[in-house]
């Protein structure tokens, strides 16, 4: 059986991990995948509490966040793509498109 604890060090890890990647990367793609990361982390968490707690609130609104991170991740890429064919890279650097 593992622990509380154990559960709650992985959600710490990725979400570390996560969130070191959306603040040194660059490409727009891997900035994606650092938040779905960082969404699964708190998903992990939830159901962890969940579990230990023996409420299953905690499991309801992991539907809810697996929903918006489905949606996200659907907007998300239509705009990476959009802008892709613009200008051909995805280094949100180089992404000016907004500045007046």
């Amino acid at each position: 059986m593992t622990s509380l604890t154990n559960y709650l060090l992985v959600s710490a890890a990725l979400f570390a991990i996560g969130a070191a990647g959306v603040f040194f990367r660059r490409n727009a793609i891997i900035i994606f995948m650092c938040v779905e990361l960082m969404l699964n982390a708190v998903n992990l968490t939830l159901i962890a509490f969940s579990q230990f707690l023996g409420d299953h609130s905690g499991q309801v609104l992991v539907f809810f966040v697996m929903t918006v991170a489905a949606a996200e991740a659907a907007v998300g890429l239509a705009i990476v793509i959009a802008i892709y064919r613009n200008k051909a890279s995805t280094e949100v650097d180089t992404l000016n498109l907004l500045k007046g």
